[in-house]
């Protein structure tokens, strides 16, 4: 099952999408990877890093550190479902990395999803809401706004399900 989890900063859809995960996983103990994709460049994302560390503790997750490239990457074996966390990262990475995909960002990414899919049995994948605040960017922060929703809408189209956490409560817009 693939499912896609999004909402604004701070909404809860980090730990409603590790108990999701959790549920259709099922009891075992083991065989989930958490696939981070926060590059840590400051004080800050440490910091988050150790806070969704100390979420997962004691829940049989393997951490995989994928900043790009996500259609090579290969699970450890055994691995059989996944948590991606989260794609906002990872499209702002392959936009803006050296190494990163630039202009390709939206087919790669998607292209990478599909990859890690065929490797699993369940992917929880969590994104960002971040167009709605009605403020109005620079061109290039506009430009990333619409590669994260394009890359949105792909999951969207891809996912057997979709979730908006909003303050903490799960709204589901396409059932599963």
């Amino acid at each position: 099952m693939l499912v896609t989890v999004t909402g604004g900063s701070g909404s809860g859809k980090s730990e409603y999408s590790e108990n999701l995960l959790l549920s259709l996983d099922g009891k075992r103990h083991g065989g989930r990877a958490y696939i981070a994709t926060m590059y840590p460049y400051d004080k800050e994302s440490f910091k988050r890093i150790d806070r969704h560390r100390e979420m997962r503790k004691n829940k049989g997750f393997t951490t995989v550190e994928c900043y790009t490239g996500l259609k090579q990457l290969m699970l450890p074996e055994g691995c059989r479902s996944a948590l991606l966390e989260c794609m906002s990262n990872l499209a702002a990475n392959e936009c803006f990395m050296e190494n990163g995909a630039g202009a390709d960002t939206v087919p790669e990414i998607l292209a990478g999803v599909r990859h890690l899919y065929k490797q699993l049995d369940n992917l929880v994948i969590v994104t960002n809401e971040i167009s709605s605040d009605g403020t109005l960017y620079e061109r290039e922060t506009r430009n990333y706004q619409k590669i994260l929703g394009d890359i949105n809408r792909g999951l969207a189209g891809l996912s057997d399900g979709f979730v908006e956490v909003v303050y903490g409560i799960p709204v589901i817009h396409k059932a599963f």
